[in-house]
């Protein structure tokens, strides 16, 4: 007897409730789908991310208190394996790239027919990136070329200490995270720079001056 695999399990993070309770009336509207919360802004999932332990969270980027940039980087320290889902009204190319930059895995506009949501959702579980097509062409510069993730200033600052010759140990002590999580930030500033080893590393932040390191932040 071929077992049900178990729902995803799916937290909305909205200051606008009307929107939040139209999307949780359309992902419980699927077998697959569970929805634990609704919630209105970036401290509140950061808060209980842990007790929900969600599959996937939705998560607006304008937001008071904590948005959703800021939420996204400080989620993805705590539970690298969520994973975060960009819906915005928001289509310009500086939204979308720095939404992914930070670590989000998926961004579409709030605009989208309603099943599309539901096919972002399980692309991103299959462990794939999804656009929706106006995310999509508003990233796309004329020459057709795709742009080059940035680093979020919590990479730039990692970045700074494994090019000063840090272990990935010394790094989480000087930061107050867990070694796992230097090491996910090490394997993503590595695919976003296109770069496969700790010297290329090095090398890259000598040509690029973040050994000087000054204008970093955390």
């Amino acid at each position: 007897m071929t077992q049900t695999p178990a729902p995803i399990r799916i937290v909305i993070v909205d200051d606008h409730p009307m929107v939040a309770e139209g999307i949780q009336a359309i992902l419980e509207s699927y077998d697959d789908i569970t929805v634990l919360a609704t919630l209105s802004d970036g401290r509140d999932i950061i808060e209980r991310v842990d007790d929900l332990n969600p599959d996937v969270i939705l998560l607006d980027l304008n937001m008071p208190g904590i948005g959703g940039l800021s939420a996204t980087e400080i989620l993805l320290e705590r539970r690298p394996q969520s994973r975060i889902l960009i819906l915005s009204m928001h289509d310009s190319p500086e939204y979308i790239s720095s939404a992914l930059s930070h670590g989000a895995v998926g961004y579409i506009l709030k605009d989208v027919p309603t099943d599309e949501i539901k096919h972002a959702i399980d692309r991103v579980m299959a462990g794939e990136r999804y656009l929706c097509t106006g995310a999509q062409v508003s990233l796309t510069p004329d020459d057709g070329q795709p742009p080059r993730e940035q680093l979020t200033n919590r990479e730039q600052t990692i970045l700074l200490q494994l090019a000063q010759g840090k272990s990935n140990r010394e790094v989480a002590a000087s930061l107050d995270i867990s070694v796992r999580t230097v090491e996910t930030h090490r394997k993503n500033i590595k695919r976003k720079l296109g770069i496969s080893s700790t010297a290329g590393l090095t090398r890259y932040a000598l040509e690029h001056g973040v050994l000087q390191g000054t204008g970093v932040q955390l």
